[in-house]
């Protein structure tokens, strides 16, 4: 059990850079206190938590809360807050 802990642990953080190299449309803010605060609610918690905290509209809050339901979302959706990425879309579908 305590192996599988660690190694979801980890690819969990190698998948958190992930994102970083899809080409979002969206314009980045500055990581600060609140941003790693809500990257670690939409990774511990759920996805729509961090957006919220990091004041985005609604449609974006429930698009990720919704998306969340898949396991893999998380890890964008901490990308997403601890950027503190405005808008955009990622390749149209997001």
């Amino acid at each position: 059990m305590k192996k599988l802990v660690v190694l979801s642990l980890f690819v969990s953080i190698l998948g958190m850079f992930t994102p970083s190299y899809a080409g979002t449309h969206g314009t980045n803010g500055n990581v600060s206190g609140r941003s790693v605060g809500a990257a670690a609610l939409s990774l511990l918690i759920w996805p729509g938590i961090g957006q919220a905290v990091n004041n985005n509209g609604y449609e974006k809050n429930v698009t990720h809360a919704v998306l969340g339901l898949t396991g893999i979302f998380r890890i964008w959706s901490c990308y997403d807050a601890l950027v503190d990425r405005k808008g955009g879309v990622w390749k149209n579908r997001i």
